[in-house]
């Protein structure tokens, strides 16, 4: 049974997440099971928010929250929690998200069968997340959705309770998993918050006319108000050239986390190669992202914007040919913004 539990968690990894199956088998057993596991919780979090009417997701946000603790006859809970959440759910959600929260209890199943290391940073994780998740609700949302936060440091917070959490829980697992990490534990912590951020900004930043589609915002009132944006008007055409400008100012934001999780990614000793380049590929990648939101009009519009296929295929190898030299993946991070006005053999 445990087999089965920890095949469904690997095989459904990839339906939910592209980035995430590409590195998170580059970590060491049971490592990176517990990622597995882990992220996947937090994408059933997500989905909740993201795909549940915000009457019901709140309670269901609590319910995952304490589940997690894995407290005595937490199997029951779990499969009645399940089946609730599912029934919440829009019609529109992607069926592998639907498929992922109707098999809550077999994800909580495998957290079950790992080592007890594993359990403390997983649930805290989750626990500050989905708490979090519904403070922002209750604090931004009103009745409906959350149109818009009201200022930078709101995103900030937002990127925190749903990313930055999750930089703490990966590092609290690196410390548990590996001697060589541990000693670095104080030098990695101050950093964990803001290598979730990054990414959390990042995503925001590439996602926001999906997110506007849903009916969703995660960007600063107070900076649109600066550019005459509203979450309502910023993806009118003709206001293209102030929600552009609106941009590129969190793009320069989102590019500062950034720099703070490349510290944080070359804080991981190079003797262990596997944490290394599970934070260093996203790091990229996002790198690439900001480059293709800045100054692009595109992001705007219906169609995602998105890094190509060769650009994510020559970043991996890059980054493995340099992942034991710190000045090397310091020189490739700072020639992406140029590879991407040039072309990706800049890189090379």
């Amino acid at each position: 049974m445990k087999v089965q539990v920890a095949s469904f968690c690997r095989t459904q990894l990839p339906r939910v997440s592209r980035t995430f199956a590409l590195n998170i088998p580059l970590l060491p057993e049971p490592l990176d099971l517990a990622v597995t596991v882990a992220y996947l919780l937090c994408r059933i979090a997500d989905t909740l928010e993201d795909e549940s009417p915000g009457a019901l997701h709140g309670a269901l946000l609590d319910e995952l929250g304490a589940l997690v603790s894995l407290e005595p006859g937490w199997e029951a809970r779990a499969r009645s929690f399940a089946r609730r959440a599912r029934r919440a759910l829009r019609d529109e959600v992607p069926p592998a998200e639907a498929e992922l929260v109707s098999e809550t209890s077999t994800v909580l199943e495998t957290l079950a069968s790992l080592p007890s290391w594993v359990h403390p940073p997983i649930a805290r994780c989750v626990r500050t997340m989905t708490c979090g998740m519904n403070q922002i609700q209750r604090m931004h949302g009103g009745s409906g959705q959350v149109m818009g936060l009201p200022d930078l440091q709101a995103t900030f917070m937002y990127c925190y309770y749903v990313a930055g959490v999750v930089g703490e829980m990966l590092t609290g697992l690196f410390v548990a998993s590996s001697p060589r990490v541990a000693w670095r534990e104080q030098r990695l912590m101050t950093r964990a918050p803001a290598f979730g951020r990054a990414l959390q900004l990042t995503n925001i930043l590439k996602d926001v006319r999906e997110d506007l589609d849903r009916g969703s915002c995660w960007l600063p009132r107070d900076r649109m108000a600066a550019h005459g944006l509203t979450s309502s008007t910023l993806a009118l055409p003709s206001l293209r050239a102030n929600a552009v400008a609106l941009m590129d100012e969190l793009v320069a934001v989102a590019r500062g986390e950034l720099d703070v999780a490349l510290e944080y990614s070359l804080a991981l000793p190079v003797e262990e190669p596997g944490p290394r380049l599970f934070c260093l590929y996203p790091l990229f990648f996002a790198a690439a992202t900001l480059d293709a939101v800045e100054g692009n009009p595109a992001v705007f519009e219906p169609e995602p914007v998105k890094i190509p296929r060769e650009t994510v295929a020559t970043l991996m190898r890059l980054t493995q040919e340099r992942v034991d030299s710190d000045e090397a993946l310091r020189a490739l991070y700072a020639s992406c913004s140029r590879a991407s006005r040039s072309g990706v053999e800049a890189w090379s």
